[in-house]
């Protein structure tokens, strides 16, 4: 079934990336829709509500991935009838497909505008939007270099040099911990996200908040590539985003974890960067201050915090 495939893959990170990942949803929850037979709406709905529980409770820190089913999942709203559910969700679904494909390369040309000829470029992880910078910048013709993380546990840093080797970008591969030994060396770190709140902080993969720490000190401007999607809209409220963790074999296998019986393993899969570190966000609508997510949220998000007061029954004072 192309719906509990799709959340298996995304949850044992076969599917990674946020990019990617809410991509791979919609178009998951798009299928199942066309394989329910009932032609009753209601039961036509529960069944999508279930789907859509479940593929959006398997990666809890990726915002995007719970953003794109509510998109897809509002689509059928004012349907009536089963066959206009299924027909707004492929619709929808097929349009936000799209348009998180174009939003990459909108984000890329953008992003190239801040890469000059000659500069030392840092990136974390494996973001889709980050390296579409780079790969926009080389190729409008910048002579630039790339140092790249290793990313552990998970090692997303060898699918970057793959991509940046492919582009005939020169990059040096270094280790997560030696981002502060080589600092002083770089001129731009540049970093996707997989959640942006709504004061501006950055959820990103582990080691994100000690670069953006290390360049803070440096004096090196840090930039985060991220699709409007990837913003955050129940943190209005201070809901915080919950930062996963994975199993503790991606650390330590369990043949040598069985003889270390006083030994725990935390193995978090993020962690937050304060707004006060981030130089700029690059999104497809154009580039912001941290300061100003809260005009993502509301107005290409379409959320707005009079929307939450209703829902939650708060009284608002003007």
């Amino acid at each position: 079934m192309v719906l509990t495939d799709t959340a298996d893959k995304i949850k044992s990170m076969e599917i990674r990336g946020a990019g990617r990942i809410a991509r791979a949803a919609a178009l998951a929850l798009s299928e199942h829709a066309g394989s329910i037979k009932s032609t009753d709406i209601a039961s036509f709905s529960n069944e999508m509500k279930r789907a859509a529980d479940l593929i959006a409770g398997t990666r809890p820190t990726a915002v995007s991935l719970p953003n794109a089913v509510n998109i897809v999942m509002a689509s059928m709203a004012q349907a009536t009838t089963v066959a206009e559910a299924k027909m707004a969700i492929g619709s929808k679904a097929f349009e936000f497909v799209q348009s998180s494909k174009n939003a990459v390369e909108r984000i890329g040309k953008i992003g190239a505008r801040n890469i000059r000829d000659g500069d030392v470029v840092l990136t974390h992880c494996n973001s889709e939007a980050a390296l579409a910078c780079l790969i926009e910048a080389r190729r409008s013709g910048k002579d630039f270099t790339v140092f790249a993380t290793e990313v552990r546990p998970r090692n997303q840093g060898l699918l970057t040099i793959r991509v940046l080797n492919e582009a005939g970008i020169k990059t040096n591969f270094i280790v997560d911990s030696a981002v502060r030994s080589f600092i002083n060396e770089i001129d731009l770190v540049i970093t996707g996200a997989d959640a942006i709140t709504v004061n501006g902080a950055v959820v990103n993969k582990i080691g994100t908040s000690q670069i953006a720490l290390a360049a803070h000190e440096a004096r090196t401007n840090f930039i985060v590539a991220a699709e409007t999607y990837k913003f955050a809209p129940r943190t209005i409220l201070g809901e915080q985003v919950e930062i996963e963790e994975r199993p503790a074999s991606e650390v330590l296998p369990d043949e040598m974890a069985k003889n270390l019986p006083y030994v725990t393993v935390r193995n978090p899969v993020f962690d937050v960067t304060p707004a006060e570190y981030v130089d700029l966000i690059i999104t497809e609508s154009g580039a912001i201050p941290p300061q100003m997510a809260y005009i993502i949220i509301r107005d290409y998000l379409g959320w707005d915090i009079s929307e939450f007061g209703k829902e939650f029954d708060i009284d608002h004072h003007d």
